[in-house]
C-alpha cells in the first residue's frame, strides 16, 4: 500500500508551530515532500535557525506521520530560512538585502547595552544565522574594542565600504573610521548624516539579522535610526535598580510612539556570584527586569549575571558567547538569542498573511 500525499499533508496539518500560531502546512514549512511506496521523506523549514521549539516540532511531526496509513519509514530533515519583515515603504530600500533589523537600546548608559548587543549578534551567528552588527553609539563606540578589530574598513569599488568581520559577524562602527583618541564634537545633523552613511554606504550583503547598538536615551541618534530603518523590533536592556528601570520605561514609550514593537527586556548585571564561595549578591538589586516587563506588558527575555569573565572578554575582544558558549554566562546569551529570534518570527507572522504553499517532488 502506497502512502498518499493528501494523507501526509493532512497529518502535517495537525502539527502546530506555537510561535506562528499556524500549522506547518499553513505556514509553508513543509518542503521537498517525496513518497516512495511506504517511505516518506520531507523537510521542515523553520523560520529561524535559533528556533527554541525545533525538537518539539520535529517530534510532533514524527508522531503525526506514524499515524499515516501505509507508512513503513520516514525521514524528516530540519532546516531554517529566516523570513524577512513584511515589505513596506521606502525604508526597505536602505537595506534591501537585510531581512530583519534588531535595535538594542537602553534608557540610560552604563547598563551593558553594547555587551548585550555584541553577544546577541554573536549568539545568533552561532545558531547559524547571517548576522551584522552596526555600532550606532557615536559618542561611545565600544564595539571596536569588544570585537578585537583594530583595522580600518576599505572600499573595493570606490562606492561602498566593506564591513569588517569578527566572530562570525559583519561589523561596522564609527570607531573604525576615526582615530581612537578623537572626540566627536558633532551636532545632531552631522551625527545623523554620518549614521546614515554607515547604513547606506556599507556593503552589508545578505543578512538574516542586523543588530544595531543604539546610544542610550531617546535623543537624535535613536530617533534617526528608529525613523529611517524599518525595524523588526527593539530589545531593551536594563539593570535591576529603580533608576535604570525608570529610564527604560521612557525608552519603551519612545518605541511605542514610533510604532516599533518592543521584543522584550533583558536584565543585565542581574546578580554577582562569588567565584570563591559561590554566594550570590544582588549588587544592583534583583528582579527589577521582571517587574518592568510586567508593568509594561512586554516579554522578559532573561537575566545576564554580573560576571568577571564577561568584562574580561569584552576588554580582550572576545565575547563570552565565543570564549565560553556552554558556560552559565554564554548560555544566558545563547538562550537570549533564541528568544529574540522567536519574538521576531512571531512579529513577522502577525504582520503577514499566511502562506499556503507546499513543495512536492
Amino acid at each position: 500500500m502506497s502512502v498518499q500525499e493528501t494523507d501526509v499533508l493532512a497529518a502535517m496539518s495537525t502539527v502546530m508551530d506555537p510561535d506562528l500560531n499556524q500549522n506547518l502546512v499553513q505556514a509553508g514549512m513543509v518542503k521537498d515532500l517525496k513518497i516512495d511506496g511506504g517511505v516518506v521523506k520531507l523537510r521542515i523549514e523553520l523560520t529561524t535557525p535559533a528556533c527554541p521549539l525545533k525538537e518539539k516540532i520535529k517530534s510532533d511531526a514524527e508522531a503525526a506521520l506514524k499515524k499515516v496509513a501505509g507508512l513503513t519509514s520516514m525521514q524528516i530533515e530540519m532546516s531554517a530560512r529566516v523570513r524577512a519583515q513584511p515589505s513596506g515603504a521606502a525604508k526597505d530600500q536602505l537595506l534591501p538585502m537585510v531581512k530583519n533589523v534588531v535595535l538594542v537600546g537602553a534608557g540610560k548608559g552604563g547598563v551593558g547595552k553594547s555587551t548585550v548587543a555584541l553577544n546577541l549578534a554573536a549568539a545568533l551567528a552561532r545558531h547559524g544565522a547571517a548576522v551584522g552588527l552596526l555600532d550606532a553609539d557615536f559618542y561611545g563606540p565600544s564595539v571596536p574594542t569588544m570585537t578585537g578589530i583594530n583595522k580600518k574598513p576599505v572600499s573595493r569599488d570606490g562606492k561602498l565600504l566593506e564591513p569588517l568581520e569578527a566572530h562570525g559577524i559583519k561589523v561596522m562602527s564609527i570607531g573604525f573610521v576615526i582615530e581612537p583618541d578623537q572626540a566627536l564634537i558633532w551636532r545632531g545633523p552631522m551625527l545623523q548624516g554620518a549614521l546614515m552613511q554607515l547604513v547606506r554606504d556599507v556593503n552589508w550583503g545578505e543578512l538574516d539579522y542586523l543588530v544595531v547598538d543604539l546610544p542610550p536615551g531617546t535623543g537624535d541618534i535613536p530617533l534617526t535610526v528608529a525613523q529611517q530603518l524599518k525595524s523588526a523590533g527593539a530589545v531593551l536592556v536594563t539593570t535591576p535598580q529603580d533608576v535604570a528601570l525608570v529610564d527604560v520605561i521612557r525608552a519603551k514609550q519612545m518605541f511605542d510612539k514610533l510604532m516599533i514593537p518592543v521584543l522584550g527586556i533583558v536584565e543585565n548585571m542581574s546578580q554577582f556570584v562569588c567565584p570563591h564561595c559561590g554566594k550570590s549578591t544582588d549588587i544592583f538589586d534583583h528582579g527589577g527586569g521582571h517587574k518592568a516587563s510586567e508593568h509594561m506588558d512586554i516579554a522578559f527575555l532573561g537575566e545576564v549575571p554580573l560576571e568577571l569573565k564577561i568584562r574580561q572578554g569584552g576588554d580582550r575582544g572576545l565575547p563570552i558567547v565565543v570564549s565560553n558558549p556552554d558556560g552559565k554566562e554564554g548560555a544566558a546569551f545563547m538562550e537570549l538569542a533564541k528568544k529574540v529570534a522567536q519574538r521576531i518570527s512571531q512579529e513577522n507572522a502577525m504582520r503577514s498573511a499566511p502562506t499556503l504553499k507546499v513543495q512536492s517532488a
